[in-house]
């Protein structure tokens, strides 16, 4: 079943009730896992780092990258309270670390064992190898990633998972780890990888769906789809290309401050993604082609047997004149057509009977 992790994110608001109704929505709409976003602004980002465009756009508001972020923070103590209430519901918390200190509290005090890198700090390799030697579950996305830059973080991430904690990171050393049998096999084992556009919204021209099996093919492994397009389509069409995990961002409503509101779905939204996700699944079936229980059923009504076009006598010479094909299928099969013209009938047969020869 395609895991479905409704991506909360900042949508939030940095308040507490709107992060609790967030689990609410993610919970009713029936996805597996709630994510939220997990980091400390002044070890994120400098005083002097700017918005991305789409931020400005999305808020209307020019400011630092600082600023924007401080105010969408979540304290430790609101964490510990939407972990305890998530499993209250049986829904999984899980939260994206963007920096070392939040990595270790997700760990070590929440006690998450599945993480998600975002693709932003791919190429953060100290904070990769910090996510690897966690031994978690991890789920990479690869937004604006070459496949290079991909198999050198899955090379870090290799080292993280087999090499000793006190070894000396090198990118020999993750070039090896990558190549080895040990790490290949833990790769498959903890790691799924995500297509995804990063831009908000994203537009369809740029979305490149296929990469996602591309990215299968290239690494072998379980391949998903974190998708920042507007409405559900994008998500749904991955799934039936085979994404083992979907990731959409939703929000209560699109028209909140914020940077990520408009690029987000609304609870009625996520839940008919959710709803069409499950439907496809049942929809893909096992790739066995064979008749179905409905479609036995239906074949004798839906195909055709040889008939009597014409009354035959006992002992007539069957003709392309006196036989016909017509519904139903409970008769001669039509491949015996040409078996039996030039034969004799052996009963008579009156015009439009099942000919049983």
């Amino acid at each position: 079943m395609t895991l479905i992790i409704a991506e909360a994110g900042v949508n939030h608001n940095g308040q507490e009730e709107l992060a609790f109704a967030l689990v609410d929505a993610a919970h009713k709409a029936g996805a597996d896992i709630v994510k939220f976003q997990t980091f400390k602004a002044k070890n994120l980002v400098t005083e002097e780092a700017k918005q991305a465009e789409y931020q400005v756009t999305n808020t209307q508001k020019q400011e630092s990258q600082l600023a924007m972020l401080s105010r969408l923070e979540l304290s430790y103590e609101i964490h510990h309270d939407l972990v305890t209430y998530c499993n209250s519901l049986g829904i999984e918390f899980l939260s994206t670390a963007f920096d070392l200190e939040s990595l270790d509290f997700l760990v070590d005090d929440l006690g998450l064992t599945r993480l998600k890198l975002p693709s932003g700090e791919l190429t953060n390799a100290p904070l990769v190898l910090a996510h690897a030697r966690t031994g978690c579950d991890l789920i990479v996305s690869t937004g604006m990633a070459t496949l290079s830059e991909i198999e050198t973080a899955l090379g870090v991430i290799a080292f993280g998972y087999t090499a000793a904690q006190d070894a000396q990171p090198s990118m020999l050393g993750f070039q090896e780890a990558y190549a080895s049998e040990a790490g290949q096999k833990a790769l498959k084992e903890k790691v799924t990888i995500l297509h995804c556009t990063t831009e908000y919204p994203a537009p369809m021209e740029e979305i490149n769906l296929r990469a996602m099996d591309t990215l299968g093919r290239a690494f072998d492994l379980a391949a998903g789809y974190s998708d920042h397009s507007e409405g559900i389509t994008i998500p749904i069409a991955a799934v039936a290309r085979g994404a083992v995990l979907i990731e959409k961002h939703f929000t209560l409503d699109k028209n909140m401050e914020g940077p990520d509101h408009k690029a987000s779905l609304e609870p009625k939204e996520l839940e008919a993604m959710v709803k069409a996700i499950r439907q496809i699944e049942v929809a893909l079936g096992s790739s066995v082609k064979t008749p179905t229980v409905s479609e036995v059923k239906n074949k004798s009504v839906a195909r055709k047997s040889l008939v009597a076009a014409t009354d035959i006598k006992k002992g007539e010479e069957l003709t392309e004149f006196n036989l016909t094909i017509k519904r139903p299928g409970s008769g001669l099969s039509p491949y015996r057509y040409w078996d039996l013209i030039g034969s004799m009938a052996t009963k008579g047969y009156k015009a439009g009977e099942l000919i049983i020869e």
